[in-house]
């Protein structure tokens, strides 16, 4: 649906985006992951036509966003920016009027209303804009951005200042977007919220890194890891042949059992079979995952 396809950007003699490509699918969260400085959000405002790429180009279902399709593309978007900039002597309800008048929504009156009680700001509805809190106005700026029911979402920082209870409704509402069938692309620094949320990232430093299923990730730079947790039963250099003969690599001792490649997930339960036949307690075993953080990081590292 969304194609952007070597994307480079410019400010005089800084490079911040280099030779960018990536596609996002109808019905999929796209996380989009970097360091300060890294390019995420000149990315998002080429995405969304506020800016021109110096070279490459943006597509919407294959129609290219240039000076003469960006107004009628952009309609088609809708865009949360790090910095929203509300209207705010203008009231909730008016900030929401206005934006919805500019999209040409055929009934502003009903829409706004949706939007308000959506996302609870109904009883906030007459109040100036500058009286709201970081996070009230996070939620006016994301009702804003989504009251035109757009089929592409471009969201920068979406639960910043946003309460637990809050943020839970928005990436509620991510899950729906994508449900409908919606692109939506989240810039954000919180690695665990991206995990939740996102079917495939793609981590940029200037460069694309690496793009892909977290989970796909994951094991290319770790490997399948295998953890399987021992109840009495002390982890021997014995045991560790046995789990290598059923097909293990790279047994570990831990404190309490082994760490073990297993390049083939079908392996795993022979595996345990092989240690209980020789007298090991099994507690439990799982898959051992690192967080994405240690993704993340080893991934930087490689291109520092």
């Amino acid at each position: 649906m969304l194609t952007a396809t070597h994307l480079t950007r410019a400010f005089e003699s800084r490079v911040a985006v280099d030779d960018v490509t990536f596609e996002v699918r109808a019905g999929e969260v796209f996380g989009l992951l970097g360091p300060n400085g890294a390019g995420k959000t000149t990315t998002l405002r080429m995405l969304g036509g506020l800016i021109p790429a110096s070279t490459g180009e943006v597509q919407i279902r294959g129609v290219q966003m240039n000076r003469q399709t960006a107004e009628s593309l952009r309609r088609r978007i809708g865009f949360l920016t790090e910095t929203p900039g509300l209207w705010d002597h203008l009231s909730v309800e008016e900030n929401l009027s206005i934006y919805g008048r500019l999209f040409g929504i055929s009934n502003v009156e009903g829409a706004v209303a949706d939007s308000l009680r959506r996302f609870d700001l109904w009883s906030r509805r007459n109040d100036r804009a500058a009286l709201l809190s970081k996070g009230m106005k996070q939620k006016l700026a994301l009702a804003r951005a989504l009251q035109h029911d757009p089929e592409i979402v471009l969201l920068d920082e979406p639960t910043a200042n946003l309460d637990p209870e809050t943020a839970r409704g928005v990436r509620d509402m991510l899950f729906d977007l994508r449900r409908r069938g919606r692109a939506v692309v989240v810039s954000t620094h919180n690695l665990d919220e991206i995990e939740r949320l996102a079917d495939r990232i793609a981590l940029v430093s200037t460069k694309l890194i690496a793009i892909g299923e977290p989970a796909l990730l994951r094991r290319q730079i770790f490997g399948r890891r295998f953890r399987i947790r021992l109840l009495g039963t002390p982890a021997t250099m014995e045991l560790v042949s046995v789990a290598e003969r059923a097909g293990a690599r790279d047994v570990r001792i831990e404190e309490d059992g082994f760490s073990m490649l297993v390049d083939v997930p079908e392996t795993a339960p022979a595996i345990v079979r092989a240690l209980v036949e020789h007298g090991a307690e099994v507690r439990e075993a799982f898959d051992d995952q690192p967080p994405l953080e240690e993704v993340y990081l080893k991934l930087l590292s490689a291109t520092a």
